[in-house]
């Protein structure tokens, strides 16, 4: 199935599986978020790390929240080092699209024995994006 930014999210599941090759699990989440980062940058691809961006609630600033990684100014990277992911981690990476406007998310999982990662689609984002177009 193609995706929306497949090419970039293919490349960051890349970087996250040669990660989780070489650590294994068990480490913590600021661990895997720098040798990510080290990773990403060997391969070229452009990121900010722990970028603070705003949440805005019917236009009022409400707070901040640090993504772990926004890729190419388009894709929202959350990572994780946890026994499995649930539904909640997942509407929280849409929440997080939603809240920054993005269409495409990842979220990765490095803490089970095999690494885990799920695609998030910002529905609201492309169906504005399409009607603009």
């Amino acid at each position: 199935m193609d995706y929306k930014h497949s090419d970039i999210t293919g490349k960051i599941i890349g970087c996250a599986m040669k990660v989780h090759r070489t650590l294994g699990n068990g480490f913590q989440e600021v661990i895997y978020q720098r040798c990510l980062a080290i990773e990403m940058q060997k391969q070229g691809i452009s990121f900010s790390r722990e970028l603070e961006m705003t949440i805005h609630y019917e236009e009022v600033e409400v707070g901040t929240r640090r993504v772990d990684f926004l890729v190419e100014n388009v894709v929202m990277v959350e990572l994780k080092a946890i026994s499995q992911l649930d539904d909640a981690h997942l509407a929280q990476v849409l929440n997080y699209l939603e809240a920054y406007k993005l269409a495409t998310g990842l979220l990765i999982n490095f803490g089970g024995r095999s690494l885990e990662f799920k695609r998030a689609t910002n529905e609201h984002k492309l169906s504005r994006k399409n009607r603009n177009q």
